[in-house]
């Protein structure tokens, strides 16, 4: 392909692309795009997991598969090159084309169906120079940052930087979860900004969590160097985190003082402010319980009911509330995948005693009789 494709032939690319039959111009093209507009990025990750999800589930015969795409080729309303592209594959004789063409033409339907989807429920708003992405509860999004970072946002979480990273420093603020894939630049140092915390870095792949009501922030370092500091805090050395460690940094810190004298602190205080962890670096990145949501799963160990509940408010869009206060203290290992929360809730009633009602968004849960 040697031009950018109208809008309704990228349709058709986006298509090519996740049935692997995309050209290596073709490849050119479309990341040009999606670098340059997060909305397409997020349809594209979108209809990534639909064409996963058909490629399990598909089951009909080859005369079935050919009525079906006669019949949503003729829903799908594009330009007539589009159209001539999807009918030549739709008429071809090898058979493995079939399957394509049908998913190629679903796909197109369901996408423009999910566009409400994500344009109400993640969202990019620009002010001045500054960029605001947010992913609301029941979903993710991801997008590339103006140095050509990659950012995974998690539910319940927003992100803003600068529109144009043209300054001495890389900035961005982040409330609630991200995962940050960052683009090495020694004249330039990535920041973010997240709970009073600043963490610097150069070329590092990392996790950040710390939603609104944390007690705490957590930092995963998979690779690269980063450097914490508190914000405002001139005399306290940095905190330093390794490839496959672990921080997790109390915002509301215990000091214990050894003459036990109050405030202000003496200078050989104990302070239990943060923990840094070693990961067992044999594992790998999609296996980990700390980047598990970037891979579409939510992993929990040992989380409390209560702290499990705001995991799955966030992930599955719903409200939850405890009839009594004996329920919140169940502790629950487990993942959650594809499972729906009505088969969440059943999963873990196996692990303990508790009941639940569902009444559209809004949850309810009593200790089990």
């Amino acid at each position: 392909m040697n031009q950018q494709p109208s809008h309704n032939s990228l349709w058709f690319l986006f298509a090519r692309s996740l049935s692997g039959e995309i050209t290596a111009d073709e490849q050119v093209i479309l990341k040009s795009i999606l670098d340059h507009d997060v909305a397409l990025q997020q349809q594209f990750d979108l209809m990534k997991r639909m064409w996963n999800a058909a490629e399990k589930n598909y089951t009909d015969t080859a005369d079935e598969e050919k009525d079906s795409v006669s019949h949503i080729l003729e829903l799908v309303k594009t330009d007539g090159d589009v159209e001539e592209e999807l009918a030549a594959i739709a008429t071809k004789k090898h058979k493995l084309w079939i399957p394509a063409a049908l998913k190629v033409a679903a796909i197109v339907i369901l996408a423009v169906s999910s566009w409400m989807f994500f344009g109400s429920s993640n969202t990019a708003k620009e002010e001045d120079s500054t960029k605001t992405l947010s992913a609301e509860n029941g979903s993710r999004t991801r997008t590339i940052l103006p140095d050509g970072s990659t950012v995974w946002v998690n539910a319940g979480s927003h992100i803003s930087f600068d529109n144009d990273f043209k300054g001495q420093t890389r900035e961005v603020t982040l409330n609630g979860e991200a995962y940050f894939d960052v683009v090495k630049n020694p004249k330039q140092p990535f920041i973010v900004h997240v709970s009073g915390y600043d963490i610097r870095v150069l070329g590092t792949a990392f996790n950040v969590k710390s939603y609104p009501g944390d007690k705490t922030i957590e930092t995963t370092l998979l690779r690269g160097l980063v450097q914490v500091t508190k914000q405002g805090e001139t005399k306290r050395p940095p905190i330093f985190l390794h490839p496959n460690q672990k921080l997790v940094l109390d915002l509301d810190p215990v000091v214990a003082s050894v003459d036990k004298q109050p405030e202000p602190l003496k200078h050989n205080a104990v302070s239990t402010e943060y923990k840094i962890t070693q990961l067992d670096s044999g594992i790998q990145e999609s296996e980990r319980i700390e980047t598990a949501w970037v891979y579409n799963r939510l992993e929990f160990r040992g989380d409390s009911f209560s702290d499990l509940a705001a995991k799955l408010e966030r992930w599955y869009n719903v409200n939850i509330f405890f009839d009594d206060d004996k329920v919140k203290q169940l502790s629950f290992n487990g993942s959650f995948q594809q499972e729906t929360i009505d088969q969440a809730l059943t999963a873990l009633k196996t692990a303990a005693a508790f009941d639940f009602a569902i009444s559209g968004k809004d949850i309810h849960i009593r200790s089990g009789h």
